[in-house]
């Protein structure tokens, strides 16, 4: 496959790099000393599954320098969707796929409005990966995991091959024909493990053993899932009893990316997480306390150190 990488961060640099080691022509947009490492040195990821090196990689900071191609894996932070949806455009050819494999239910949204329906693919990823270094990306477990598919539940030649592309760079893959409920059942989990982590500045072992903190997170999950329910995903009316269930089976030590972000003092996707779940329940005619209070307690820190006012 012609595959070009529209964020080479975590996500889209080790998935990015496992295709490219699949065979497959990838080329990579990324900016700043991240691009001039990639230039300079190519690629690096340090992973359990085994280390690997691309040395020469095809990267630039202007997808308008690039061709068109078969698959746009787009894994820009949340904030920078719609424009740098806009600057793919000249790489979506008749049948180009444009799968994001970023948080959020709004990012689908935005990328059809800009690229039209059509080339919209749905996925969720499940990984923790980062930026170690400038050109270095540091897969921290063994999970990685791509799921996706067509928004109206089709097989389609472009799954198939994407598929495909993944099971030979030896990433464990699923198509699914339901991809809305997958996105919006990661949703619910994400919203309660970001909010909680970050708003109480800890992993989740203690937020989980603490019976009132239980009962936020519990909360938090079930106005996620009421606002879902009520826009017509299928998602059981029990699911955040589910999903505290599943809480029950991850690491004590396991965090959020928005709780790492807000420790580093980096800008936060809570617009995107708790933030959007209160837009949502407000465009329905209804609340969600929960989220609004993880929205307007760490709106202080949205916008990072560097953007905080004071």
């Amino acid at each position: 496959m012609r595959i070009a990488v529209m964020g080479t961060g975590g996500v889209g640099g080790y998935f990015g790099a496992r295709l490219a080691e699949g065979g497959h022509d990838v080329a990579f947009v990324a900016r700043g000393r991240h691009l001039q490492a990639l230039r300079e040195n190519g690629l690096r990821v340090l992973s359990p599954l085994g280390d690997l090196t691309l040395p020469d990689v095809t990267v630039t900071d202007d997808p308008a320098e690039l061709d068109p191609v078969d698959l746009v894996l787009f894994a820009v932070k949340l904030w920078d969707t719609e424009q740098a949806a806009a600057q793919v455009a000249p790489l979506v050819g008749e049948q180009t796929a444009v799968v994001s494999f970023q948080n959020g239910v709004a990012k689908d949204e935005i990328l059809r409005r800009v690229l039209g329906d059509r080339h919209v693919m749905g996925g969720v990823c499940y990984i923790a990966a980062s930026i170690a270094e400038p050109g270095v990306i540091r897969h921290a477990n063994t999970l990685q995991r791509l799921v996706f598919g067509e928004y109206d539940g089709t097989a389609s030649a472009r799954t198939a091959a994407l598929h495909d592309a993944c099971v030979d760079s030896g990433i464990d893959v699923e198509v699914s024909d339901r991809i809305e409920q997958t996105i919006w059942e990661k949703f619910v989990f994400l919203v309660g493990l970001s909010g909680t982590t970050s708003l109480a500045r800890t992993p989740i072992g203690p937020i989980r053993d603490e019976p009132r903190a239980r009962a936020f997170l519990r909360d938090v999950m079930d106005e996620v899932v009421r606002v879902g329910r009520a826009q017509g995903v299928a998602l059981p009316e029990d699911y955040a009893d589910d999903r505290l269930a599943f809480v029950d089976t991850i690491p004590a030590t396991m965090s959020s990316s928005m709780h790492h972000d807000l420790e580093h003092g980096n800008r936060l996707e809570l617009a995107w997480l708790s933030g959007d779940v209160v837009a949502r329940a407000a465009d329905l005619g209804a609340a969600a306390p929960a989220n609004r209070a993880i929205a307007d307690i760490l709106s202080v820190h949205a916008a990072g150190a560097a953007g905080r006012a004071g």
